[in-house]
């Protein structure tokens, strides 16, 4: 099938994004052009498509992803691909803050640095940065991973509740309530499945996996200090 192009231009967002929807119910692949980094693009993409945004893109791309493939040529706003439930998102550059945000499942993919709190509670799913990552990476993040090959900001993996951080590289200082482990052959067998298919594996890798230190996860009024530190 014939690919579909769509410009996105001056045009209204909704105009553009109903135009996404109906390619979508074709069934084509779908090139998205001429993005300006415009706000809000392919919001709510459906599974079984692949869309390309050509250039840069603003904020909430992808957001409420459901299952489609989306690459983004190069840099995007912030919360890129928030709230996703499955899918596979590529990001060809810098990713702005709070990428993957309350995300549920599927795998983002930045191959640049990402922003500040990337990962900020997510619930499940894989971010893989193959920069650096921002300050608070990975925040109140209740499950899943995210994955940074090129260190970490300040306040690394704050406050964390069942979400992991792996990181390879200088890590510029840890947040509250983190627990730094080393993880086990199997866990690493894992992460290295994931870095595979992307190109990223290399098993010379020092990581350092960060979790809950789990203080923050039994308050009491007499600790109060503890949260206040956040």
């Amino acid at each position: 099938m014939s690919e579909i192009v769509i410009d996105v231009g001056d045009r209204p967002i909704r105009e553009v994004n109903q135009d996404i929807q109906a390619a979508c119910a074709a069934g084509g692949p779908i090139r998205v052009r001429n993005t300006l980094s415009r706000h809000n693009l392919g919001v709510g993409l459906p599974p079984g498509v692949t869309i390309h945004f050509e250039g840069s893109v603003g904020y909430y791309c992808a957001g409420l992803n459901t299952g489609a493939t989306v690459t983004i040529e190069r840099n995007c706003g912030w919360g890129v691909a928030e709230g996703m439930s499955d899918g596979f998102v590529t990001v060809g550059g810098y990713a702005g803050m709070s990428c993957g945000a309350a995300m549920t499942g599927g795998l983002i993919h930045v191959k640049g640095d990402c922003g500040p709190r990337c990962g900020v509670a997510m619930k499940n799913g894989t971010i893989v940065v193959e920069g650096k990552v921002g300050y608070q990476c990975g925040f109140m993040a209740h499950k899943g991973r995210i994955i940074a090959l090129g260190g970490a900001g300040e306040s690394c993996a704050d406050a964390l509740w069942e979400g992991e951080v792996w990181v390879a590289g200088a890590v510029d200082s840890l947040g509250v309530d983190v627990k730094v482990i080393e993880p086990t052959a199997e866990e690493v067998a894992e992460v290295d499945a994931i870095l595979e298919p992307l190109g990223l594996k290399d098993t010379s890798r020092n990581w350092r996996k960060m979790i809950s230190g789990q203080r923050l996860w039994y308050f009491e009024s007499r600790d109060a200090g503890a949260w206040l530190m956040i």
